[in-house]
């Protein structure tokens, strides 16, 4: 086996294992169990979403379709932006993918190179590192500051790690996992940077309406930014309208890219599925309630976690801006991936270890409160009593 794993790409054999798969190996088939490690709702895809999808198929979508998405989905992105930022879109601008995952490794494709550099704020999601690494590329962390508020992007420590190799800023805001939200002045602050050094920035604002200031969403970089600039936005289905098994993401970008990504995208999977388009379309159209919900949902979900886990001696958390995930710490404890699995066998509560998400947030946990009040009050109660013994 040694030989034949020799015989692999470096880029494939240094791809990292998640710390998260790895609890969730650890606890999956537990009765009692509660999962909060993954970033995912525990509502299932509304009705009138799979009956979209159930309705292509009975009319026979199970063919190829353009690879760039169907036009009625690009449309219907085109306005659900103008809607959300009150200016106006091409559907050219829009790029059906296989999910957010994917938009991400296309973006990565199209801007980084073997040997260059992507800088990465960190704590990050830990896919995004590994999409840059897998493309031979170096992702090139750049720690966030904690402070008694919380998290901080200091422009100055961004500039700091920009060298000739660098090509690129990825920036997700909301953030997962840290839920730091840039505001507006921070946002241009990045794209100024950007345009100096003639850097691309990959904007992931997946959790834009999950947020938890003033306003319907949270601030954006298509609230600054001309058409022209060096952008690519990566966003999915599967936050916002409970689609995470669906994988149907999209890419936003310049129509200049557009043969580019087409070609990607043909490269790879040859398009997404009709009839899952066709689920995305309505979801896009008529699923503003179910929206709604979703975010009311998880307000709540952040205010009983808070308030429940910051009452314990122990913890120290600051309350998330946005996104629907609390990262905090717990006095005493330094290995949390050996806390994360400890957790899940002796609780039944699945969290995520901070080791996964890159420089900074070793010392923290991150667990996901978009889960209904009952489990998460459940998993307070015995983290509170499991946590005095340990």
């Amino acid at each position: 086996m040694t030989a034949l794993f020799d015989k692999l790409s470096p880029e494939s054999r240094h791809a990292p294992e998640s710390g998260i798969v790895e609890v969730f190996n650890a606890g999956w088939g537990r009765e009692d169990l509660i999962p909060l490690w993954a970033g995912e709702g525990d509502l299932p895809t509304p009705d009138f979403i799979c009956a979209a999808a159930k309705q292509s198929l009975d009319a026979g979508e199970t063919f190829y379709t353009f690879q760039r998405g169907i036009p009625e989905l690009r449309e219907a992105l085109a306005d659900y932006h103008q809607a959300l930022y009150s200016r106006k879109f091409s559907a050219e601008r829009f790029f059906v993918t296989g999910s957010g995952m994917q938009s991400i490794q296309l973006a990565v494709q199209a801007l980084a190179s073997a040997g260059d550099e992507v800088l990465v704020p960190t704590p990050a999601w830990p896919n995004i590192e590994a999409a840059v690494g897998l493309r031979g590329a170096v992702p090139v962390s750049v720690p966030m500051r904690l402070e008694n508020s919380g998290w901080r992007l200091d422009i100055t420590d961004l500039e700091a790690a920009i060298t000739p190799k660098t090509v690129a800023i990825f920036l997700n805001t909301p953030c997962n996992p840290s839920g730091w939200v840039a505001d507006e002045e921070s946002l241009k602050e990045v794209l100024n940077l950007a345009r100096k050094h003639g850097l691309w920035i990959i904007a992931d604002e997946i959790y834009a309406l999950f947020y938890y200031g003033a306003g319907p969403r949270a601030p954006s970089f298509f609230d600054i930014a001309e058409d022209d600039d060096q952008i690519i936005y990566v966003n999915s289905m599967s936050k916002n309208w409970a689609m995470t098994g669906w994988r149907v993401g999209w890419i936003s970008a310049p129509p200049e890219l557009g043969q580019v990504i087409e070609n990607l995208i043909q490269y790879s999977t040859s398009g997404v599925p009709a009839f899952s388009q066709r689920a995305a379309l309505t979801a896009l159209r008529d699923g503003q309630p179910f929206l709604d919900k979703q975010v009311q949902l998880a307000r709540e979900g952040r205010d009983c976690v808070v308030g429940g886990l910051g009452a314990l001696d122990r913890i120290k958390l600051s309350a998330p801006q946005g996104a629907f995930y609390l990262f905090f710490s717990i006095d005493g404890i330094t290995d949390t991936r050996q806390f994360a699995m400890d957790c899940v066998r002796q609780t039944g509560v699945g969290l995520a270890p901070g080791t996964a998400f890159g420089a900074g947030g070793e010392n923290h946990i991150r667990l996901c409160f978009a889960r209904s009040r009952g489990d998460l009050e459940e998993a307070i109660q015995r983290i509170s009593v499991w946590l005095p013994e340990i």
